[in-house]
């Protein structure tokens, strides 16, 4: 479902757009995931709304049936692209595990900037964007989702996402549609 409303105190939410992941097989291209990403971050910017960008530093401990994942990891592999432009007023989590709310210092940054609604994009789908917003939701926090400003390594888990479990936690749109409510708002 399409934006209903856009929050007066909306922030974006930038999952896991870092080094490591240009090099990961992704189904939608990930030039185009960082690139709607970056025209949201400067849109948000603009209008003295607050950008999140998140990184992940490390692997959750657990046993899973699929296994640890064997990758190489280069020495700067937590570095955000730098398309996105970092900001010295964007807010940097760094987390440990899949959800960018267990174990940061997220809920309480977005309510110090008293954030009611967050617009999730980046990788993967069925992962770090999902679990984001499983915990955002419960925490209560209007949740939308730039469905194509996100993107998964199994097309079939990402639809799924989008599909079945998003529109149970918020709302979804896209970046040309949230691009323009934005622009019908006054910049800060």
């Amino acid at each position: 479902m399409p934006l209903t409303n856009l929050d007066s105190n909306a922030a974006l939410v930038v999952i896991d757009l870092q080094k490591i992941i240009l090099g990961i097989p992704a189904v939608h291209p990930i030039g185009e995931i960082i690139a709607r990403s970056t025209q949201l971050a400067r849109a948000f910017r603009e209008r003295g709304l607050p950008v999140v960008l998140v990184n992940v530093a490390a692997l959750a401990p657990g046993r899973t049936d699929a296994g640890r994942p064997k990758i190489s990891f280069p020495p700067d592999w937590t570095d955000l692209v730098p398309d996105l432009g970092q900001h010295p007023t964007d807010l940097l989590i760094t987390k440990q595990c899949v959800g960018a709310f267990h174990g940061t210092s997220l809920d309480k940054s977005l309510r110090k900037h008293n954030v009611t609604q967050i617009f999730l994009t980046g990788v993967s789908t069925s992962m770090g964007v999902e679990s984001t917003a499983r915990s955002a939701y419960d925490l209560g926090y209007n949740v939308v989702f730039v469905t194509d400003a996100m993107t998964d390594m199994n097309a079939d888990v990402h639809r799924h996402s989008i599909e079945k479990i998003f529109p149970r936690l918020g709302e979804t749109d896209t970046t040309e549609n949230i691009l323009k409510r934005l622009n019908n708002r006054s910049p800060a």
